[in-house]
């Protein structure tokens, strides 16, 4: 099973770190298409949020929102099954509040000082500081560093400004990028090697 960039950066982090990545104790933070706010520790990622129905919101996605009110809409008359869910997923988030999926457009609007864009990145820095602050409880708060990556994670002020909330939790490291090509060949380069052992899944 590939391990994913998430998880190939953690590795990084923890060498840089001069651990290793069974005794690191990390945050990490993809900032993409998708944002997920993930522990880990002893090796292991012992908790993530899902883009898709809770954490913070993302470029197209609602994250975690109130149940009551998805509940009242769910039940209004007004939406299919098909169109909530492409609400949630896919027509949520930025996408719905600033009818953009690219972020660079977003901090353009911010930088603009336009008010609505403005408001709706301080929300989105204010939720991810929140869920970096639930997995620094998860790790009890020891957490050797918390690492940044992904596409968004490129915008050097977006950092920053997530920084004011958690610099005090941990050390900061940022890989800004996807990194899927690189994680991948370190995986199948760690398979050649005998250093990991591919997991094979079968339906039964």
């Amino acid at each position: 099973m590939f391990a994913g960039p998430e998880k190939c950066l953690a590795k990084q982090a923890a060498a840089e770190l001069g651990l290793s990545y069974k005794s690191a104790r990390l945050i990490v933070v993809h900032l993409g298409g998708g944002i997920s706010v993930a522990a880990h520790r002893d090796g292991l990622i012992v908790d993530t949020s899902d883009p898709r129905g809770e954490g913070p919101f993302c470029m197209d996605r609602c994250g975690g929102i109130s149940t009551l009110e998805v509940a009242k809409l769910c039940f209004s008359g007004k939406y299919s099954k098909d169109e909530m869910l492409r609400i949630i997923n896919g027509n949520g988030g930025i996408a719905a509040y600033l009818n953009t999926r690219d972020f660079f457009e977003v901090m353009k609007m911010y930088n603009d000082k336009d008010p609505k864009a403005v408001a709706v990145y301080n929300a989105l820095v204010y939720q991810i500081a929140k869920e970096i602050g639930a997995m620094a409880a998860i790790l009890k708060g020891k957490v050797d560093a918390i690492v940044f990556t992904g596409g968004m994670a490129r915008e050097a002020c977006f950092i920053e400004d997530i920084k004011e909330y958690i610099n005090y939790l941990a050390k900061v490291l940022c890989y800004p990028g996807e990194f899927e090509l690189e994680a991948l060949v370190a995986y199948i380069n760690g398979v050649q090697n005998g250093e990991i052992k591919p997991q094979i899944y079968t339906e039964k």
